[in-house]
């Protein structure tokens, strides 16, 4: 579909049929949303993660929700266990998604994530985080990207064509209190998709695009206990980040699935290089 010539408001800009998505880190609640909204759009997916339970679990409702639609073929969904950071795992995950499909068009690297040691927690400094946390954040955040780009980009290199799409955050764009290693790790990975985007227009091929996204406050296993208190009501911290969204709220998964849509289809041809904010005004405004 890439580069197709298509009417300014075609349906089939946004239409992933007969395209193979695969995306990192797919069990999260994040990877997840993003997932099913790539197989509503007609694409098959490959859905990458650690643990084969919650893999299972997310290729069952992929296949339940597209039964009977565009993706509701068999074989439309694939769990893959791997780890982005082994590159052994890694190179068969590909393997197995090209056995499998023959192409890979779309890459999403939504693994990632941060480690409570890796923070500057209330009452310590900068002195106390823990050097083997920081490394283990920024491995899994930054390598992790890096790693899947050059594992699964050789099928799109082959191809001439392709679609990247990176997870930054917030914390990339100005630094914040606590969040260090995760910080700089996302930081690392907008810069590389910019490196990329010209290096893979330039050396390879302009069809293959490497654009990023970056969430705003998004609620969170790992920051549900910073974010809220037990009863859901938001704790000091949170308030203070709503206060500070101009859309009042924290995002939901939900939210960033049609920006994703439209960064791996041919709706954002000419787009690459980019890095989206999806954090409600966030990014917008000083927050005084």
């Amino acid at each position: 579909m890439q580069g197709m010539p298509l009417t300014p408001m075609s349906p089939a800009l946004f239409d992933l049929s007969g395209q193979v998505a695969v995306i990192t880190g797919g069990s999260g609640a994040l990877g997840r949303a993003v997932a099913l909204g790539l197989a509503g759009a007609g694409a098959k997916v490959a859905v990458l993660a650690r643990h084969a339970e919650a893999v299972g679990r997310v290729v069952a409702e992929l296949q339940a929700a597209t039964a009977g639609g565009t993706a509701g073929a068999p074989g439309a969904a694939l769990g893959l266990v791997c780890d982005v950071v082994d590159l052994a795992q890694l190179e068969a995950a590909r393997d197995a998604v090209l056995a499998q499909w023959g192409h890979i068009d779309i890459l999403v690297n939504a693994a990632g994530g941060n480690q409570p040691a890796a923070t500057v927690l209330p009452g310590a400094s900068f002195f106390d985080l823990d050097p083997d946390a920081v490394r283990s954040v920024m491995e899994l955040n930054f390598m992790g990207t890096f790693l899947a780009i050059r594992v699964f980009g050789t099928a799109m290199a082959e191809a001439g064509t392709g679609s990247v799409v990176n997870v930054s955050s917030m914390t990339a764009w100005r630094p914040m209190t606590r969040v260090v290693g995760y910080g700089v790790a996302k930081a690392g990975v907008e810069n590389l998709t910019r490196w990329l985007a010209e290096h893979f227009a330039r050396q390879l091929s302009p069809g293959i695009r490497v654009n990023a996204i970056a969430p705003g406050w998004f609620l969170g296993d790992q920051n549900r206990a910073l974010m809220t208190n037990p009863d859901g009501s938001l704790t000091e911290r949170g308030q203070s980040v709503v206060s500070r969204t101009p859309m009042g709220r924290l995002g939901t998964p939900e939210d960033l699935v049609g920006t994703v849509l439209w960064l791996a289809s041919s709706a954002s041809s000419f787009v690459t290089g980019a890095v989206v904010p999806i954090d409600g005004g966030f990014s917008a405004v000083m927050g005084i």
